[in-house]
């Protein structure tokens, strides 16, 4: 039986063309998979952006991923905030759901118990904007099919280590 586990990396990198490609292309040519990416710059003074990884593998598998992003030439730091203990994850999602009547009376109800906001409304839709851990944008999500759901847009995982510690 494999100890195959889901592990969030946070990986700080220069900010310049190319840099997410040569990630990507890390993970596709050994035939690891990515969950979840998202990256965005996080210093423009310095011209620094932030990649967070979501992906799976077993110890072994994580540790090889995480050695060969730190021969990334520019890679200046990579964590993995699965095994350094708390850290904090969450997720935006767009939810478009169409219906009248109970379906719509349904959807409202279901929205304000998982705190989605309703961004935009008209007479036969809603567009719900939701954030929180995956695992309850996905149960959002599920429970908005049978009431008419028909598009989603979802961000990605952003995390951040708890604590003093910087990245």
């Amino acid at each position: 039986m494999s100890d195959i586990r889901r592990h969030t990396i946070a990986v700080l990198v220069d900010n310049e063309p190319g840099v997410l490609a040569r990630v990507i292309g890390l993970f596709s040519g050994r035939g690891y998979n990515i969950e979840s990416l998202t990256v965005a710059e996080v210093d423009p003074e310095v011209h620094l952006s932030r990649i967070t990884v979501v992906t799976s593998g077993t110890p072994m598998i994580i540790e090889q991923i995480k050695a060969q992003l730190h021969r990334l030439v520019p890679v200046h730091a990579v964590r993995d905030l699965t095994l350094e203990g708390k850290s904090v994850e969450r997720e935006l999602a767009l939810i478009k759901v169409v219906g009248t009547g109970e379906k719509r009376i349904e959807s409202l109800r279901l929205a304000d118990i998982f705190r989605a906001r309703v961004i935009d409304s008209t007479t036969e839709s809603f567009v719900f904007e939701m954030t929180g851990s995956t695992e309850k944008l996905d149960a959002f999500i599920g429970l908005m099919r049978p009431l008419g759901l028909i598009d989603v847009s979802r961000t990605g995982v952003v995390a951040i280590s708890r604590g003093a510690q910087a990245l």
